[in-house]
């Protein structure tokens, strides 16, 4: 799209309930081209749900979800995915595949009879990953940080119009985490690309985020620039300031 406004995503009065159970209680929110909006909240509040939403591994009981500004419902489920980088916590690599085929993957689906290696070597050396050092090994051959990068090179391979990450550093050491986060923001400002990023760590968020939606069961209780949040006398709000002393 070629509008630095377009919407990439919109969530128009979405539910989702399960078992009886409300988890996404009237969700309103847009995702503009270039911005990374971060999902802010505890385990439960319906974090991860929203990102399951927005690529059709599960449907809304109620409400659209539209991506690229046509409802998710009317996509092909395949063709949806193909527009989006999807990255896990544990970089959901393949562990019978190398580094290279791991990366490559996204191409191979789309077009099987393209050669891929230039591409997968250039997306390792942009997550700084030596491409020949790293290429051949096996993803147990590698560390927490290193199947991260690898996650992220992979999700950014066929280079898609959307990145979805799932507290795609959670997992790792505070030392390799905030190296990874500060690379990550610095990679998505070169790059343009649109994310939304899931964390319950307001530190990153504030580090990464354009805006700052933050959740609590099921419902957005405030969506805000990283400064705004910060003004906020919303008492949630004032919890998670109070967990990293961030001076108001």
């Amino acid at each position: 799209m070629s509008s630095e406004n377009a919407k990439i995503v919109e969530f128009k009065d979405v539910n989702y309930t399960i078992a009886d159970v409300q988890i996404l209680n009237g969700l309103n929110f847009e995702v503009s081209k270039g911005e990374i909006l971060i999902l802010l909240g505890e385990s439960g509040c319906g974090k991860t749900t929203t990102l399951k939403l927005i690529n059709r591994l599960i449907e809304p009981t109620s409400g659209t979800v539209l991506v690229e500004q046509k409802p998710t419902s009317e996509w092909d489920k395949i063709d949806l995915r193909r527009h989006i980088g999807y990255v896990l916590q544990d970089g959901g690599l393949f562990p019978h595949m190398t580094v290279e085929q791991n990366v490559g993957l996204p191409l191979a689906i789309r077009d099987a009879n393209s050669t891929a290696q230039p591409r997968v070597r250039e997306m390792l050396d942009l997550v700084g990953l030596d491409s020949p050092k790293f290429a051949n090994r096996f993803p147990h051959e590698l560390s927490g940080g290193q199947r991260q990068r690898v996650g992220v090179a992979r999700a950014l391979a066929s280079d898609p119009e959307l990145l979805l990450l799932d507290e795609p550093f959670g997992a790792l050491d505070a030392i390799t985490r905030t190296n990874l986060q500060k690379e990550f923001a610095k990679l998505a400002k070169e790059l343009g690309k649109t994310a939304v990023f899931v964390t319950h760590d307001l530190h990153e968020a504030m580090l990464l985020g354009t805006r700052i939606a933050l959740m609590e069961k099921g419902t957005i209780v405030l969506l805000e620039t990283p400064e705004n949040f910060r003004r906020s006398n919303i008492s949630l709000v004032r919890s998670y300031l109070d967990t990293i002393s961030m001076p108001v």
